[in-house]
Formats: C-alpha cells, sequence, structure tokens
C-alpha cells in the first residue's frame, strides 16, 4: 500500500489541485498521470445545484455514450415468447422468467444490466429487496422497463450508461477508459454534459452545475471548468 500511496502523491504533484481546468486539458493530465498497470476507468463527476428531496429536481435517465465505455456489459432480460427471442437475437446474455427469479432470490448476480418487458414487472416486484439496493432494478425512466427490447439490449451493448442524481445532489458518469483518446474521452463528455444541461429542472436556481470533475479508479479527481465544454 506505500508503494501505490508514493505513486498517488506523484500523480498529484503534476498539477495544481486548487486549478480549474479546460475539459481537454483535464483529461490529458488524467492519462498523463495515470500509474497503474491496468486500464483503468475514466468517470466525470457533477455536482448541481438541485433539491432531490423534491419530486421535479430529481434527475435520471440513460443514454449511449457515442465512443462508447469500454466495458462489455452482461444483459439478463426477463421476457417471455417473441420478446424472449428477440432478446436473444440483440445478443442478451440471459433471458427467461421463473427461472431467473428462482435463481436470483438463490443469490446468483452475475450480470450488469436487467431488461424487462411491463407484464414481467409483477414478477420481478418480488426481487426488489435484492436488486433495488444493486441499483439493478429494471425502470421505465433508464429504458429498462420496455416493449422493445430488441433495441433496449442493442443500446446496453453499444454503451448505454444510466445517470442518477444521489441525496448529496451528486451524478457520477462513465467516460471509458484511460485507452481511450482524449478526443474520443472528450466527445463522450460532450454528449453527458448536454443531457446534463438539457435534464436542469425549472425549479433550479443561480447556478445550475456548482463542481465538476474528471478522475480515473485509482487517480485523483481534476477540477473541469463547465464552460469549457462546447
Amino acid at each position: 500500500m506505500a508503494k501505490k500511496s508514493k505513486k498517488l502523491q506523484q500523480a498529484y504533484e503534476k498539477f495544481d489541485r486548487n486549478n480549474v481546468y479546460s475539459a481537454k486539458e483535464a483529461l490529458e493530465l488524467l492519462k498523463e498521470i495515470s500509474y497503474v498497470n491496468f486500464d483503468e476507468s475514466v468517470e466525470v463527476s457533477y455536482n448541481l445545484n438541485i433539491d432531490v428531496k423534491k419530486n421535479d429536481q430529481q434527475i435520471r435517465g440513460a443514454m449511449v455514450m457515442p465512443k462508447g465505455t469500454g466495458k462489455d456489459q452482461t444483459v439478463l432480460v426477463f421476457a417471455q415468447g417473441d420478446k424472449a427471442e428477440e432478446a436473444r437475437e440483440a445478443g442478451a446474455d440471459y433471458v427467461g422468467d421463473d427461472d431467473l427469479v428462482e435463481k436470483i432470490n438463490g443469490g446468483w448476480f452475475e450480470f450488469d444490466v436487467v431488461v424487462a418487458t411491463p407484464d414481467m414487472m409483477g414478477k420481478i416486484g418480488r426481487l426488489g429487496r435484492v436488486l433495488g439496493p444493486k441499483g439493478l432494478m429494471p425502470n421505465p425512466k433508464t429504458g429498462t422497463v420496455t416493449m422493445d427490447v430488441k433495441q433496449a439490449v442493442s443500446d446496453i451493448k453499444a454503451g448505454q450508461i444510466e445517470y442518477r442524481a444521489d441525496k448529496g445532489s451528486n451524478i457520477h458518469v462513465p467516460l471509458g477508459r484511460v485507452s481511450f483518446s482524449v478526443e474520443d474521452l472528450e466527445e463522450n463528455l460532450k454528449a453527458i454534459n448536454e443531457v446534463i444541461l438539457n435534464a436542469r429542472p425549472a425549479a433550479a436556481k443561480g447556478r445550475y452545475i456548482r463542481n465538476m470533475a474528471v478522475s480515473t479508479t485509482m487517480g485523483p479527481g481534476i477540477k473541469v471548468d463547465p464552460l469549457s465544454i462546447a
């Protein structure tokens, strides 16, 4: 651990923690100071001037990153009949109904995203206590409760991400990996930033984006000027 701490300290020494950088400068710095021997995830974090306790100021949704995320998502689909077949054709990793409910109740969680047709939600509701805390419960707002399972699975496999403001009014979104080019990371950042700006609640007053930073899995956060994202 001491060796890692030393490397992290060296990473901090390569930039001014009090400075606010342009998006491009921050992403270039992230790649430069990455010190681990694996392909780290890159994330953007927002702190917003919203009150998530109020229903009209909650922000949640999903979008497909234009350059993907660099992560293969394992997709489980609850569906029957033709919809189950559509899910399989679209590349879903697991498709079923009662059999999957039983497996999950037994402690099986070898999947990243759950999609369901609306008619299956009655059965899946019984899994709320185990899927909910893991953030895996299907939700219409993120496009994971839908009759168009083919499109949902295709979008997830293409790099769809979910975003949601937490209790502290923060949103954390994956942008890709350190191995991505700065240009690709920047394109993903522009895409999610536009979505966040468009999701601004009408009731939100004053400065909407309080703080914004990008970081890697093991690295420090680097402050970003939201106005630098054109």
